[in-house]
């Protein structure tokens, strides 16, 4: 048998795997294994393709191969990131790459109370503040995410820029998105959620405890 069988046959049996990898592919509910099935297909094709001299499908997956690995790392640094989170800071720095910068002015106002809550923001410099509550914001502070959670998808307080600054926004439907293409992220971004719920809880009460110490110190001494 001459090499052009050879090459006939090796391309056969390569469209058939490839074929059962791309079906395989196609029936992913979620995005690492798409990924996954998604490099093998891209090995296969290439392989089936050098033999058969087939360029134009050795050229579409030799580009396609290192982006679907691209994509692969970053999805499973996604999910590291935020269990990373979960375990120590309560960072959410994981969510950067996927957020849209945003320049502020001094007065403006970036969301009011009641008002329907629809992204999350992460405050890179300037100056914030909660009006309702008075708490201004640090940088790095994430403000919006609990929002998402809540049954009504309401503000419950205003913020406003007391400073000019930088903040990084992301909606609640790219949020979305991130958790359907990977449950394991959705997992770990609840319970991150819930981690800073139960922080603020603690901070509240924290200053409630404070501002009730403070009250006899402040009442007036009696004649």
């Amino acid at each position: 048998m001459d090499t052009s069988h050879l090459a006939e046959h090796a391309g056969a049996a390569g469209s058939f795997f490839a074929s059962i990898f791309v079906v395989a592919t196609l029936s992913m509910r979620t995005m690492i294994p798409l990924r996954v099935f998604g490099i093998l297909t891209n090995i296969i094709l290439i392989a089936t393709a050098i033999p058969t001299h087939n360029y134009p499908t050795l050229i579409l997956h030799s580009v396609l191969l290192p982006l679907n690995t691209y994509r692969l790392h970053q999805m499973l640094q996604l999910v590291r990131d935020v269990k990373k989170s979960v375990n120590n800071d309560l960072s959410m720095d994981w969510l950067k790459p996927f957020m849209t910068e945003r320049k502020c002015a001094a007065g403006e106002v970036l969301f009011y109370k009641d008002e329907k809550a629809e992204s999350m923001f992460y405050i890179v410099s300037g100056r914030f503040k909660l009006v309702e509550s008075g708490i201004e914001l640090p940088v790095g502070a994430i403000v919006g995410e609990l929002g998402m959670l809540s049954p009504s998808n309401v503000r419950t307080q205003t913020l406003e820029c007391i400073e000019a600054g930088v903040i990084l926004s992301v909606s609640y439907d790219q949020v979305e998105q991130l958790y359907v293409q990977n449950p394991a992220f959705g997992f770990y971004f609840l319970r991150l959620a819930s981690a800073r719920l139960f922080q603020n809880i603690s901070t509240l009460e924290q200053r409630l405890a404070q501002q009730a110490a403070a009250l006899p110190a402040l009442a007036p001494k009696p004649a």
